[in-house]
């Protein structure tokens, strides 16, 4: 059985800092603000799936941290094999179930209209979870990092990068990944990444061998890594033959980093200045050692500290704390944003000096 100390010591992936406003929905929140709900009440936890550790990690903090509060948690993953329907029938269920408010990682943020509206109706207070659900009224709370600044940041640390590795050229050949087109995240990613690095593609700056620079071109069905490395294998074999070396790949997240260095090491390339995101424990040895570039920290649990607070706001019948609004392509979603962390083995020891299972690795 992991403990609570524990599962917090090991779950150190996600974000820092963030700055404070009011806002929500109040009374107009499916849950009715206003009313409250009593301690020891249900709270679902819907989360899309098993694939990253960062999910992982998210359910056990969850279980956790909602028991500590007083609530009583339901926290379920959506399988493999049909991840949509098992996502929908799941929430159907806690909503059955009575839970008051039901926290929601989308595994596909356009499939969940019908529940979320059954949510409304039965006075449900949806949050939607480091995804945003898309094209629906009835989402009351979004808690996430602002993602955009992740693509943003991943872009420039990609500059820099390739700056520092080749500091005697003045243009580098790159080549771009993106996550899963389900993923709302995935295209706000790509677009924070991609803020930094048209100019420099327009400039010369850098160049796009293949020519694939379109997010639909550079997607990754699943954020599954097998994908990923098959398509980098067949960009490599295509585009790279003879001299021509490829410098650096954009990558949003970790697991896919990895499936690019190993497709660069496999093709004889390289070595390359790649990106990524999540602070996986795979990933920071990769780091030090200066294969892995560089990585987005995001503290977990600070986030579902964040998305609990919320919870406890609406238990005592209070407007949870926000700092943004965010267009889901229905309506404006109050949001919390948090601050992402770059990091680079630079200052890998002093991000994750209170992580009981990442500071090892940096030494």
């Amino acid at each position: 059985m992991i403990t609570g100390t524990a599962i917090a010591a090991a779950a150190v992936f996600a974000l820092a800092g963030c700055s404070s406003d009011s806002g929500g929905r109040g009374g107009d929140a499916g849950g009715d603000a206003a009313a409250g709900f009593e301690e020891g009440s249900v709270i679902g936890v819907a989360l899309p799936d098993k694939t990253s550790e960062n999910w992982t990690i998210a359910g056990e903090i969850f279980t956790d941290s909602l028991t500590e509060a007083g609530y009583e948690p339901n926290v379920q993953y959506a399988g493999s094999t049909s991840p949509v329907p098992d996502q929908q029938s799941q929430i159907s269920t806690m909503i059955q179930d009575g839970a008051k408010v039901i926290v929601i990682g989308a595994n596909d943020a356009k499939q969940l209209g019908a529940q979320v509206a059954e949510a409304r109706e039965q006075g449900v207070t949806i949050i939607a979870y480091d995804r945003l659900i898309s094209d629906t009224d009835n989402v009351d709370y979004y808690v996430a990092f602002n993602n955009f600044k992740v693509g943003q940041d991943q872009g420039q640390a990609l500059l820099d990068g390739l700056a520092e590795r080749y500091p005697d050229q003045t243009s580098w050949n790159i080549e771009l990944i993106a996550g899963a087109a389900t993923d709302p995240n995935a295209t706000v990613f790509f677009d924070g990444a991609m803020d930094i690095l048209q100019p420099k593609i327009d400039d010369g700056t850098l160049n796009v061998v293949s020519g694939q620079t379109t997010f639909e071109q550079v997607q990754t069905d699943k954020w599954d890594p097998a994908n990923a490395q098959s398509r980098m294998d067949t960009v490599l074999q295509g585009f790279y033959q003879g001299d021509t070396n490829i410098n650096g790949v954009l990558s949003p997240n970790d697991t896919l980093a990895r499936a690019a260095l190993q497709s660069v090491t496999d093709a004889k390339k390289g070595p390359i200045v790649v990106t990524g995101q999540d602070s996986e424990a795979a990933s920071i040895p990769l780091i030090m050692s200066g294969e892995q570039y560089m990585t987005i920290y995001k503290d977990t649990r600070k986030l579902i500290a964040q998305t609990v607070d919320m919870i406890k706001a609406l238990a005592a019948g209070e407007t949870p704390e926000t700092n943004a609004d965010e267009d889901n392509g229905s309506t404006e979603v109050p949001t919390f944003y948090l601050d992402p962390v770059v990091v680079t083995a630079a200052n890998a020891v002093e991000v994750y000096a209170d992580n009981d299972k990442l500071a090892p690795l940096t030494k």
